[in-house]
């Protein structure tokens, strides 16, 4: 199992953090809240270490046009909305909803360059709430396949209050390569063309790079 970069530090510390709370427990707490405390410290310290887990899955698909979720979760909404950002007309939305228990390693779900992108100061509603795709902090990227164009936003949460995205406008991303993570769960939603082929259902659970979400036309 791979360790995403973003917990080379946070897990060290968590763990770190945990034995000293553990330890304190031993010596100064009743037998009975000492164990108490001991099995939860495991517990998060395996919450956290599965929280930063990075499977590597490599898309070999050579079909640009194939859109794969870019990242692990549920999909909670499929619905034509307006794309008011960068668009600025009607598309396609899909949202992948991550739960903490998800990877939350971002990909791209389509090969190309990167037209734009912006990060957004916001609230931190709870992910599922219909306003939380332009009122939460968030950040947005467009990727350009020569053919089509697809926005990608990454949504904070309730929980999850950092946002990290890595890619830069004019750089070149391959069929799911990494352009973001996000701490503590929330959501990524996909913009499409509306004449898309949308290939999942709602409450389809989906993971990155490996299930196709769409097929662009």
């Amino acid at each position: 199992m791979y360790i995403h970069k973003e917990g080379h530090v946070i897990i060290p510390v968590s763990l770190v953090i945990l034995g000293i709370l553990s330890t304190l427990a031993y010596y100064f707490l009743p037998a009975i809240f000492a164990s108490i405390i001991y099995i939860l410290a495991i517990v998060l310290a395996y919450l956290i270490i599965q929280f930063f887990r990075n499977p590597k899955r490599i898309i070999n698909d050579q079909n640009g046009n194939h859109v794969y979720s870019p990242a692990d979760g549920k999909v909670v909404v499929i619905e034509e909305v307006e794309e008011p950002e960068y668009f600025k007309d009607k598309r396609i939305q899909i949202s992948v909803f991550m739960s903490p228990l998800n990877v939350h390693s971002n990909k791209a779900s389509i090969p190309g360059s990167v037209a734009y992108t912006k990060y957004h100061e916001g609230k931190y509603l709870v992910a599922w709430h219909p306003k939380s795709s332009t009122e939460n902090e968030r950040s947005t990227v467009v990727i350009d396949n020569g053919n089509h164009k697809i926005l990608l936003r990454q949504i904070a949460g309730a929980l999850a209050r950092r946002i990290k995205n890595y890619a830069q406008v004019g750089q070149n991303l391959k069929h799911g390569e990494e352009y973001g993570f996000i701490k503590f769960g929330s959501r990524v939603d996909i913009f499409l063309p509306l004449d898309a082929e949308i290939l999942v259902k709602h409450d389809q659970k989906v993971k990155c790079n490996i299930d196709l979400l769409a097929k662009l036309p």
